[in-house]
């Protein structure tokens, strides 16, 4: 399969009126990604090379899609809704370039496995000419009917011309469709228009390649991996299925998902073996867990990074550029944003960090804010290794609180701390040089006194 070129024709040039809305039917997210990018990337798992989108309504809108998630996507206008081979002919630019394989799929069937597409392959190359992937199912009403002699497809035929018979069969057409790449423009350009609708249908080129003498046959794949959408009810559902499988994925990697189905992973959440994920809990695009984190329940995380062991939630929020080094805690009700949490550092409760460095080992009170942001720019607050800050303290950046620091309660800081100084911002700041480490070392002396005592 490897010495063989494969091109992939995506079709995604569908109004999706049913989908009542002005975003292009296949741009709408399974799992923080427009579905058509999910066809695309299983295309190029099953070896596709090249790609070719066949677009329509929002030519533009789709276009700036797919180079901001498929690059390496060429883009072909279908003018006119005139049938799925008049689709597929829109890209003969491409088709003609002589690849040895051409995938015809879907931009609206997003669960499709690149394992079906290899399987489709497989049989292109071992000589057939057209491969056409069906689905079983034991209510087959409404679905095109596969209709097969002697182990070989003769013919794809809708339910309204089956005989009673051929409605019996249980193996429908799925739609999706691989052809030789040296017979595929032979075969599109002798399909023709003469049917009810005046349109060009890809499903005849079947009975035009059989009645050639070409090998067709059928690759069959389960139901849910040609499920197309076409609203927001099948669009909820295919999130369903995509989100199920994701949850089982990482439960066999090591993951632990207390209950699995009130967790929510997007397309590329990378979260390692012996986590600990609680109930209700939202990953967000572009989120990164190391071995053996703890995500308490209800929390919501987005574009951040979370270091082996580290203590999250509940009720947290952690946004893009929250990166949690080892051994770090962001408790109850926090929100970090744009900051750095260093080793072993506490943001225990009901707490804003934003644009901000917490040095190891530092504490954060209940309460605490950094003020970073002024209604026009954005300002940095650097907060040393094992500085102490107490409750309900505002640090208003610019800001630096040097290392061992020492903030009193209820203070609002507006000048840097020196290292290992106590620092009152309640009415006019009061700096006190060294006093943070003769109260630190007093606070220690009298609870290891208290410890020795007990």
């Amino acid at each position: 399969m490897s010495q063989r070129t494969c091109l992939s024709v995506i079709l995604a040039a569908g109004e999706g009126t049913r989908m009542k809305s002005a975003v292009p039917k296949v741009l709408h997210p399974i799992a923080g990604l427009p579905m058509v990018t999910h066809v695309v990337k299983a295309a190029e798992a099953a070896g596709s090379g090249d790609l070719a989108l066949v677009i329509g309504h929002g030519a533009d809108e789709m276009r700036k899609a797919t180079q901001k998630f498929t690059p390496k996507a060429e883009t072909f206008v279908q003018d006119k809704r005139l049938g799925t081979a008049h689709a597929v002919l829109a890209a003969r630019d491409a088709i003609s370039k002589g690849y040895d394989d051409i995938l015809v799929m879907f931009g609206d069937t997003p669960l499709i496995d690149p394992a079906v597409l290899t399987a489709a392959r497989l049989k292109l190359a071992e000589g057939a000419a057209v491969v056409v992937v069906g689905f079983r199912t034991s209510n087959p009403s409404g679905y095109g009917r596969l209709i097969e002699k002697g182990g070989k497809l003769i013919a794809i035929r809708e339910e309204k011309d089956c005989t009673e018979e051929e409605k019996k069969i249980t193996f429908c057409n799925g739609g999706l469709m691989a052809v030789a790449g040296k017979h595929a423009l032979t075969l599109l350009d002798q399909v023709g228009n003469n049917n009810a609708k005046g349109e060009y249908y890809l499903t005849d080129i079947v009975e035009i390649a059989g009645g050639q003498g070409l090998d067709v046959v059928a690759a069959e794949a389960g139901f849910e991996n040609v499920l197309g959408i076409n609203n927001r009810a099948e669009l909820a559902a295919a999130e369903g299925i995509w989100q199920t499988r994701r949850r089982r994925e990482a439960m066999l990697s090591g993951v632990t998902l207390i209950a699995p189905e009130t967790v929510f992973f997007s397309h590329d959440t990378e979260i390692g073996a012996d986590t600990i994920v609680e109930p209700n809990v939202w990953f967000g695009p572009g989120v990164t867990i190391a071995t053996g984190a703890r995500i308490h329940a209800f929390s919501h995380i987005e574009g951040a990074t979370i270091a082996s062991n580290c203590d999250v939630g509940p009720f947290a929020r952690l946004r893009p550029g929250a990166d949690l080094r080892q051994k770090a805690k962001v408790g109850n009700f926090c929100e970090v944003k744009q900051a750095t949490v260093e080793e072993g550092a506490k943001v225990n409760h009901l707490t804003y960090i934003g644009d901000a460095r917490v040095g190891a080992g530092a504490n954060i009170g209940a309460g605490t804010i950094t003020c970073n942001y002024d209604g026009y720019s954005k300002f940095f607050t650097d907060i040393g290794e094992g500085a102490f800050v107490g409750s309900n303290s505002s640090l208003v950046a610019p800001v630096a609180i040097g290392k061992g620091g020492y903030i009193a309660s209820g203070s609002v800081i507006t000048e840097s701390v020196p290292d290992d100084a106590l620092a009152f911002g309640r009415a006019r700041q009061r700096t006190l040089p060294g006093k943070g480490k003769e109260l630190r070392e007093r606070f220690a002396s009298a609870a290891a006194a208290k410890k020795a005592g007990a």
